[in-house]
């Protein structure tokens, strides 16, 4: 392994082969980093119910000549972490708020371009023919990726149905959830730094019950792609104290419209079935209704007498 990679490359880029115990220290690390810093070995092996020995070996195998040197390396880690917000004031003091908006929006349009530049065409192609035809797509997605996983399910909801939203903070309720997850399904898995190990842990599940694995991820050096046979790569640098997540949206926009592309008809009908339920059940009439529109007003006014036809005409002329 490289000496110069920072901890959690290392971690990352070991986790596949590591045994049991060793990935059960690095979810936690990963998990934990701002606690884990400032842990000597035998507190970690504590927290986890393993012997300090098991944490001191762990050390050693993704690199380090000690626990000691693998502490300090995750407590600078962590000090660059923390640092985030100090930074970004350094970047953007005596900027005025339109400035602040240029800088960023032109940042997320050179995460776009990033991203069509090294997005592979063919995994994108793969990835709509797994969702059209698996038997039922799971999606995972936490913390700041949950609005991504939820806009998708919405979507996906409508295109093709079968959609299973993995939402939870459990890693045993995760796989409660996909108990009946086989070959003739597929996941999708959405994670960037710091990664998800539960979303991770997820995918792999996945993968040993030999579904399809779909990851959307930032870089090919994420450990979402140890699982995945097919990888989405969406730019999302720290632009400020929260990462842009504008790229990722971006490569969910497209592959919902080429699903409905592959799909017109399902989705029309899927469409018109949803208006229908609408109208029926008058789910827009009381809270979202345009009370300004001059129709609305005839409608609701044609059953009443003169007096409310006149009013309603009234209100009209405002």
């Amino acid at each position: 392994m490289e000496n110069n990679y920072d901890i959690i490359t290392r971690i990352n880029k070991a986790y596949s082969g590591m045994s049991k115990r060793h990935k059960q220290i690095a979810s936690y690390i990963l998990e934990h980093y701002d606690q884990a810093a400032f842990m000597t070995a035998a507190k970690m092996g504590e927290a986890l119910s393993i012997s300090e020995s098991t944490v001191v070996r762990f050390a050693a195998a993704i690199g380090y000549e000690g626990y000691p040197e693998m502490q300090a390396a995750l407590a600078a880690w962590v000090k660059t972490k923390l640092n985030a917000v100090q930074k970004v004031g350094a970047a953007y003091r005596g900027s005025s708020q339109s400035e602040v908006l240029t800088s960023v929006l032109s940042s997320d349009m050179e995460k776009i371009q990033d991203t069509i530049d090294n997005l592979d065409p063919a995994a994108f192609d793969t990835a709509v023919d797994i969702i059209l035809e698996a038997r039922t797509v799971y999606i995972a997605g936490i913390r700041s990726c949950a609005p991504l996983a939820e806009f998708l399910s919405f979507y996906l909801n409508m295109i093709r149905g079968n959609i299973v939203l993995l939402k939870t903070t459990s890693l045993s309720e995760v796989f409660e959830q996909m108990l009946r997850i086989g070959d003739k399904d597929a996941i999708i898995g959405i994670s960037f730094p710091r990664y998800s190990m539960r979303t991770l842990k997820a995918m792999e599940f996945a993968n040993d019950r030999n579904a399809k694995v779909i990851t959307i991820t930032d870089s090919v050096h994420s450990p979402m792609n140890l699982y995945s046979s097919c990888n989405l790569l969406a730019r999302s640098d720290m632009v400020s104290i929260v990462d842009s997540l504008v790229a990722p949206l971006s490569v969910i926009n497209a592959l919902v419209v080429a699903l409905c592309l592959k799909r017109p008809e399902a989705v029309k009908a899927s469409l018109e079935s949803l208006e229908g339920a609408w109208n029926n059940y008058q789910v827009y009439l009381n809270d979202e209704i345009n009370f300004i529109d001059e129709d609305a007003f005839l409608n609701l006014s044609a059953s009443g007498g003169d007096g409310e036809k006149a009013a309603a005409a009234e209100r009209r002329n405002l």
